[in-house]
């Protein structure tokens, strides 16, 4: 065949293979993170619901209350689209924004840089030092130095900074990493653990609804960890919107008037 004569037929054959190839396609193949939310008209948040002051529920009228909560319905609002909360934890955080299960998690996630090899994150606004939580009758556990001793379990909560941050710091003390559905309260509780590593907004919860729970603070600065939303990795687009809304917030007091609401205003980041 002539060789201009087969040029024609190949051009003519992929001009009527490429329709085709373009109804195929996955809808919003190249559109970016926003876009999608955009045309969803949905934002989808994953939180982890049993965080006190900042995504919780409450087990009896089964609401959800909190800072990033009220948060995340001002990132809805500011982007003109409806909000579906989905529940996640710490330990699925990676995989459920990887698999695209939410669009961004909200739930008091820690910055640490096992997260930020794998994750992208928006400017951080809230910031907390790690506290302990035993009881009010152990006798053996009554300042800080009490906690790295011989004999002593502590535990923390699977998938949580109090892992990396205990395991790396406890010299003497045995750092028993509590896995769900158990809880580090309850391993406290029941005398299993002398003692369980938290932040503040938990350690406020603690205190609040139980009459056992006794705390720990520390002398002086332990481990100061940043908080903020968590993105797959990757496109920014979503993210930059968010890290827009974080600098107003911050600027116009919301997000400080938002964390008054559940005394956590001493853990905003101002600028």
């Amino acid at each position: 065949m002539h060789p201009i004569l087969a040029k024609k037929k190949v051009v003519l054959f992929y001009a009527w293979l490429l329709p085709l190839l373009l109804l195929v396609q996955p809808p919003h193949a190249h559109a970016s993170r926003l876009d999608k939310v955009l045309a969803a008209k949905e934002l989808r948040v994953c939180i982890w619901s049993d965080y006190y002051g900042i995504s919780y529920r409450n087990p009896k009228t089964r609401q959800l209350s909190g800072l990033d909560v009220e948060f995340a319905a001002d990132f809805a609002k500011s982007l003109g689209v409806g909000l579906r909360f989905v529940d996640s934890s710490f330990p699925q955080l990676a995989d459920n924004l990887i698999n695209d299960r939410c669009d961004l998690a909200m739930h008091g996630v820690g910055i640490t840089p096992q997260r930020s090899a794998i994750l992208g994150f928006s400017q951080p606004y809230m910031r907390s030092d790690i506290f302990a939580i035993t009881t009010k009758n152990n006798a053996v556990i009554k300042t800080w130095g009490d906690l790295d001793q011989p004999g002593r379990v502590i535990a923390v909560q699977a998938g949580t900074v109090m892992v990396e941050v205990m395991q790396a710091n406890s010299k003497q003390a045995k750092i028993v990493v509590v896995t769900p559905p158990a809880t580090r309260q309850s391993e406290v509780e029941s005398g299993r653990a002398d003692a369980f590593m938290t932040d503040f907004p938990f350690s406020r919860r603690m205190l609040d609804t139980t009459d056992w729970a006794r705390l720990i603070t520390p002398p002086r600065t332990f481990h100061i960890t940043d908080y903020a939303a968590a993105f797959a990795p990757g496109d920014t687009s979503l993210q930059d919107k968010l890290n827009q809304l974080i600098q107003v917030s911050k600027k116009n007091g919301r997000l400080k008037a938002i964390a008054s609401k559940y005394k956590l205003e001493s853990m905003i980041i101002a600028q």
